[in-house]
């Protein structure tokens, strides 16, 4: 996979993207702020130690909008109600409505993969089940849907192109849902074990989902969670405050996650394989 930008020429001083990762693709000038260096640990916790080169330690690199930017639709309108936003992650929606809530945590994964030169087996389920690898798409792959049935048929094959990709994802997002994602992700059996690149999710129509972006971790062992969302209609990348204050939630055995548009249940906490 040809990197398009290298560390030196988007990381800002003080950021710390991973060696073994590159910077954001999808960026054409430099990061301004990252996820980590504008959410520091509350007084009495630390960062949750990652894998240098894990999804978790990707997150905490997002390149962030400058601080008071509202979150957009895709259309370009303002999303009326911005009380429960913290920060703007700085990445396209595209131009449908498509990059929704499972969605946005879809992107995210596949844009770590292709970052960590992961994506040669990188796939995501339909909601009929159907898997759609990048993989296929270069190849020629297409998805030909007629209710719940997908056949397939051949286009000839594709470049690995940066256009290409988000093209690939497109699709993805079209027939993609918080039904498929679910199925997708292992079952947290202990939601006080939470790590970065977790997935709170409740399957539906509408259900939800929130990507937990960041985890901190105090001297007893508590630990709490940053999360962050698209939502309905698609809009831009954005991290929650906590309705009780602050940005940081308490992820405990018993407790709801009230966020500023749904609550979680503590099962309801998944995990990418792998």
């Amino acid at each position: 996979m040809l990197l398009l930008a290298t560390l030196g020429a988007l990381a800002s001083p003080g950021s710390a993207w991973p060696r073994s990762l590159a910077a954001p693709e999808w960026l054409a000038g430099p990061v301004l702020e990252t996820l980590a260096q504008r959410f520091q640990p509350p007084s009495g916790f630390r960062r949750l130690n990652v894998p240098p080169d894990s999804f978790g330690a990707w997150l905490r690199q997002l390149p962030l909008r400058p601080a008071g930017e509202a979150v957009r639709y895709f259309d370009g309108r303002v999303k009326p109600d911005q009380s429960g936003v913290a920060a703007v992650v700085d990445i396209d929606i595209g131009r449908a409505d498509l990059q929704q809530c499972a969605d946005a945590i879809i992107r995210l994964r596949a844009e770590y993969l292709r970052a960590a030169d992961r994506d040669s087996g990188m796939g995501f389920r339909f909601t009929s089940g159907d898997r759609y690898t990048y993989a296929a798409w270069l190849a020629g792959r297409r998805p030909v849907v007629s209710g719940n049935k997908v056949d397939w048929t051949s286009v000839g094959a594709s470049a690995d192109t940066r256009a290409g990709f988000r093209s690939w994802l497109n699709v993805i997002f079209t027939y993609a849902s918080t039904v498929s994602l679910k199925r997708e992700l292992e079952p947290v059996r202990d939601a006080t074990q939470v790590e970065p690149g977790d997935v709170f999710i409740q399957a539906g129509t509408p259900g939800h989902a929130v990507l937990v972006v960041d985890v901190v971790v105090s001297g007893a062992g508590e630990r709490q969670a940053l999360l962050a969302q698209s939502f309905m209609p698609a809009q831009n990348i954005h991290v929650l405050n906590n309705p009780a204050g602050g940005v940081w939630y308490e992820i405990t055995r018993q407790r709801e996650i009230v966020t500023p548009q749904w609550t979680f249940r503590p099962g309801d906490l998944r995990r990418f394989s792998g």
